[in-house]
């Protein structure tokens, strides 16, 4: 991963974290953690260059903190991120994460549905819901002119075909640079139907 010697070795703190906390808490699947630093931080850090300084970030359903905590870690001083995830487990390793790391974002121990709306200009999920569901979510926690960043898999276009249905909005396919199946959907211009 290219980012800078100090990022590199928060990185490695919050993978030593996940590798300890992980058999205890599921926070991602246990045949990704030998991979992790590919399958599991680079695909976060792919985010890194699609925001602008100064946004607020918020990140859905962050369990074990991809992609929000990667890039909390990445862009200390320019993004202020927000980790929403309701499992009170999985928050605990969040904030373990942050200090350990010496990193601050917020981390918001309610359900995504219950969370006062969040303002944020970036919203992304990782593994969390259908595209659908996904931009409900973004409907409540993204402000205005806002841009969603969502990792997703090979069955991408029929998320997209099946939230025409209920949404529109803009929304463009950027190869994932760590897994040629995959996509992240940057999405704006989010209505109702």
């Amino acid at each position: 991963m290219d980012v800078p010697r100090e990022t590199s070795e928060k990185l490695a703190i919050y993978q030593t974290l996940l590798n300890q906390w992980n058999p205890r808490i599921n926070l991602v699947a246990k045949s990704t953690l030998e991979d992790a630093a590919e399958r599991h931080f680079a695909d976060s850090l792919q985010l890194m260059d699609m925001v602008q300084p100064g946004a607020h970030w918020a990140d859905l359903g962050s369990g074990g903190g991809f992609p929000g905590l990667v890039i909390a870690i990445a862009r200390p001083m320019e993004t202020k991120v927000s980790l929403v995830e309701s499992d009170q487990r999985k928050a605990t390793f969040l904030r373990t994460v942050l200090r350990e790391t010496g990193t601050t974002a917020n981390v918001i121990t309610k359900r995504i549905e219950e969370a006062d709306p969040l303002g944020a200009d970036i919203l992304s999920a990782r593994a969390l819901a259908s595209l659908d569901r996904l931009l409900a979510f973004a409907e409540r926690h993204l402000q205005a002119g806002g841009t969603c960043l969502f990792h997703k898999g090979e069955t991408w276009r029929e998320e997209v075909e099946a939230a025409r249905a209920q949404w529109r909005f803009q929304s463009e396919a950027i190869e994932s640079k760590t897994n040629p199946r995959a996509v992240v959907l940057k999405i704006g211009g989010i209505e109702r139907v």
